[in-house]
C-alpha cells in the first residue's frame, strides 16, 4: 500500500481475522493517530465546504437577481436565483453515487482530488459568469451548469472523516466530538460575510455588481486547494488508511446500501430536518428578506448574521457538553420542540427593526447551534461500519436535501405572499419530521442515546 492511495475492498486480506483487525487498530489508536488530529481535517473540510456554500448563497441573494435575470422584478429574480440554488442539492446524491465508485475503484485520494478541484473549478467558474446583457438567458444556463457541478462534487467530497472520529472518540464524549464537523458552518459563514460586507461598503453598488462580488469566488477556489493538501495529508498516509480498513470504514457499492440500510437511511435523513430546515431560515431566508423588503444596508445586516454565527459557535460547542450529559437523542428532541415555538412567532421578529433583527439572528443561532451540533451525530451512529462510510453520505445528502436545498425558497414565497409569520411553516415542518422520527425510532432512539 502506498502514502498516495486509500485501500479498497478489493486490497483487503481475506485472511485478516478480527483479533487481528482489533489489534491493528489499537495499535493505530494507540500510537500514532488522537482524535485529535482526525477533528483538525474535519473541521478544515467542513470549514472550506461551507465558505463556498456560503458565497454562492450571499451571491443569489445580492448579485444573480440583477446579474441574470435583470428582466423580471427583484422578488422573481431571487426566486429564480434559489431554484437554481437548489440544484446542488438535488445533484449531491448524484455525485455521491459517482465518486463511491471512484472511491472502490481508485482511492479516497484520487476521489477527494478530483471532487475537491470540481468543487473549485465551478465555484471559480461563477465567478466568471457573465451577465444577461452579454449572453441573454445562456447566462442562467451557465450558473445553473456551475450549481449542478458544485453538488456534483459536494458528494465526491465526503471523506469519512466524520465517521472515522465518531469511531475513534474516549467514552463518554461522543457528544463533544460529533459537535466538531459542525463547526465548520459558523466559521464559513463569518468569513464569507466579511468579505462580502467590506466589498459592498468599500464599492458603489455599480463596481460591486460589475466585478467586485466576484472575488469572493477566487477566494474559494484558493481555500479549496489549501483545504485539499489539508485533507489528503491525512486521509491519504498509511497510518490513516489503515485506519478507515480496519475500522471497515469502506466505499459500499450504493445500491447495496440502500438495499441493506433504507430505513436507516430514511430515519437518520429526518432525524436532523429541523435544525437542517432552521440552518437556511437563519442564514439566507433573512438576508433575502431585508435586501427586498426593508431599506437596511445588506452589509450591516450581515454584521447581525456574523454576530448571529458567534452565538452558533459558542452553542455548536455547548450541545457537545450537554450531549454527554443528557444523550443527543434527548438533546435533538427538546432542540426540535424548541425549533417549533419558535417558527410559531420569530420570524415576525425580522420586521422589528435592528432590534428584531438582532434577536431574530441570535436566537436562531442559539437554537441551530445546539441542534445543528448534534445533528452529524444523530447520522453516523445509525449505521454498522460495514455501511457507514457509504451510509452515512446518503443519509446527509438526503438531509440536506429535504430539510435545506428549497428552504430559501420555500421560506421567501410563504413570507411574500401569506406574511412572514406563514414562513415559520416550514421550519415547524422540519421540526415535526424530527419529532417523528426520533419519536417511532426504536433503534435510532437507542443507538444515538
Amino acid at each position: 500500500m502506498t502514502a498516495g492511495s486509500a485501500p479498497t475492498s478489493s486490497t483487503r486480506s481475506p485472511n485478516l481475522g478480527s483479533r487481528e483487525i482489533e489489534r491493528d487498530a489499537r495499535a493505530i489508536n494507540d500510537g500514532t493517530i488522537a482524535p485529535g488530529e482526525i477533528a483538525i481535517g474535519v473541521v478544515i473540510g467542513r470549514t472550506s465546504e461551507f465558505f463556498d456554500f456560503f458565497v454562492y448563497a450571499i451571491a443569489s441573494v445580492l448579485v444573480f437577481p440583477a446579474l441574470v435575470f435583470p428582466y423580471v422584478d427583484r422578488l422573481t429574480g431571487t426566486f429564480y436565483s434559489f431554484a437554481i440554488f437548489a440544484l446542488a442539492f438535488i445533484a449531491r446524491p448524484v455525485g455521491t453515487l459517482i465518486f463511491m465508485w471512484v472511491d472502490r475503484e481508485y482511492g479516497r485520494g484520487v476521489k477527494l482530488t478530483i471532487a475537491l478541484f470540481l468543487l473549485g473549478g465551478s465555484t471559480a467558474a461563477v465567478a466568471f459568469l457573465p451577465s444577461y446583457a452579454v449572453f441573454g438567458v445562456g447566462s442562467a444556463l451557465l450558473l445553473a451548469l456551475f450549481r449542478l457541478g458544485q453538488g456534483v462534487a459536494l458528494g465526491g467530497a465526503w471523506d469519512g472523516l466524520a465517521s472515522l472520529l465518531a469511531l475513534n472518540v474516549p467514552e463518554g464524549k461522543r457528544g463533544w466530538y460529533a459537535m466538531i464537523p459542525q463547526l465548520g458552518a459558523p466559521l464559513g459563514l463569518i468569513v464569507a460575510s466579511a468579505l462580502f460586507a467590506f466589498l459592498v461598503s468599500a464599492l458603489s453598488a455599480e463596481d460591486f455588481l460589475d466585478w467586485g462580488w466576484r472575488y469572493p469566488f477566487f477566494v474559494a477556489f484558493a481555500i479549496n486547494v489549501v483545504a485539499l493538501f489539508a485533507r489528503l495529508r491525512i486521509v491519504s498516509t498509511p497510518d490513516y488508511a489503515e485506519l478507515f480498513e480496519s475500522r471497515e470504514l469502506q466505499p459500499a457499492p450504493v445500491i447495496e446500501t440502500v438495499r441493506s440500510e433504507g430505513r436507516n437511511i430514511v430515519i437518520g435523513a429526518f432525524a436532523p430536518l429541523a435544525s437542517f430546515a432552521l440552518f437556511h431560515m437563519v442564514t439566507v431566508f433573512p438576508l433575502s428578506w431585508v435586501f427586498l423588503y426593508t431599506k437596511e444596508s445588506p452589509a450591516r445586516f450581515m454584521v447581525i448574521e456574523i454576530i448571529g454565527a458567534v452565538f452558533g459557535i459558542l452553542a455548536v460547542i455547548a450541545s457537545g457538553l450537554i450531549a454527554d450529559r443528557v444523550g443527543r437523542r434527548y438533546l435533538l428532541g427538546v432542540t426540535a420542540a424548541a425549533i417549533a415555538v419558535f417558527s410559531g412567532f420569530a420570524p415576525q421578529l425580522l420586521d422589528g427593526g435592528s432590534a428584531g433583527e438582532v434577536v431574530f439572528m441570535v436566537g436562531g443561532f442559539i437554537l441551530l447551534g445546539l441542534s445543528f451540533g448534534q445533528s452529524s451525530g444523530a447520522v453516523n451512529s445509525n449505521f454498522p461500519t460495514s455501511h457507514r462510510y457509504t451510509g452515512a453520505a446518503l443519509t446527509s445528502d438526503l438531509a440536506w436535501l429535504f430539510g435545506a436545498g428549497f428552504a430559501p425558497l420555500a421560506a421567501l414565497w410563504l413570507a411574500s405572499s401569506y406574511g412572514l409569520l406563514a414562513a415559520g411553516g416550514y421550519l415547524l415542518s422540519g421540526a415535526l419530521a424530527t419529532l417523528v422520527a426520533l419519536g417511532i425510532n426504536k433503534e435510532l432512539a437507542r443507538k444515538i442515546s
